[in-house]
């Protein structure tokens, strides 16, 4: 408690950090050089340093148990937050290049666990560059779920090699995505929204979700609302544009 009154960026109300202290670019030039540690392959990610709950040490680490979901590109990780109480045995985590979002993002989960005990303990967050280093922290068919909402819509043509949804990159995600996998994608951007839908529409190994699988994913309703983002769009009355596909074998 003494620290909340002493340290301006905790909320002395809910505990959580203030948002205002940890602002950034609304987006990052995902082709710089940023210096941050990378596991050098999926093995040597530790858990215990994300889940300290389920992994207690490094030496302890269950190989059984492993992330099935990645937010690529979290924010300010209200999307794990609400996955993290309805999925509470999945282990999730938040990859982000911005590295004040990031920061914003461990400190938001710390104070969560303190004041929830026993909650959202299978969440975290970890600043990478996920176009670069994908395959650094999962293994083939990892993944059941991975997110992309409202990614960087990077409107000039040149630019558009910077997308986080591209044909190339499919390629990766396609990879560490198990069969039946699913990609969740969602902007506000009409341009980026039909960009994204036809580059997983062109992908052998990707096959859109039909309208009553969408209706009966719980996780689709909280694309538009779980993010600050989503949550600026709704308030001006914007529209968004959807695409979620499921990761299949490609037919001979």
């Amino acid at each position: 408690m003494l620290e909340q009154e002493t340290n301006p960026t905790i909320s002395k109300s809910t505990g959580l950090p203030r948002k205002r202290f940890y602002r950034a670019r609304a987006h990052s030039n995902p082709l710089s050089d940023s210096h941050f540690p990378v596991p050098i392959s999926p093995s040597h990610v530790d858990y215990s340093l994300h889940y300290p709950h389920f992994f207690p040490s490094a030496d302890q680490v269950n190989c059984s148990k492993k992330i099935q979901f990645a937010d690529i590109g979290c924010g300010f990780g209200g999307l794990l937050i609400s996955l993290s109480t309805l999925f509470p045995e999945v282990l999730m985590i938040g990859m982000e290049l911005r590295d004040k979002v990031t920061e914003y993002v461990k400190e938001r989960i710390l104070a969560l666990r303190v004041s929830n005990p026993g909650q959202y303990q299978n969440i975290s967050v970890v600043r990478t560059n996920s176009m670069k280093y994908i395959p650094n922290y999962f293994e083939k068919g990892q993944l059941t779920k991975m997110f992309f909402l409202f990614p960087d819509p990077h409107f000039k043509e040149k630019n558009h090699r910077r997308r986080v949804i591209s044909p190339h990159l499919l390629d990766e995600y396609a990879y560490v995505l198990g069969v039946g996998g699913i990609i969740y994608t969602i902007t506000d951007v009409e341009e980026l929204g039909d960009w994204m839908r036809s580059c997983l529409e062109n992908h052998p190994m990707f096959e859109a979700l039909t309208k009553e699988e969408l209706e009966a994913d719980p996780v689709v309703k909280l694309l538009s609302s779980a993010t600050e983002e989503g949550q600026k769009v709704a308030r001006n009355g914007g529209q968004t544009f959807e695409a979620v596909f499921r990761r299949t074998v490609p037919t001979s």
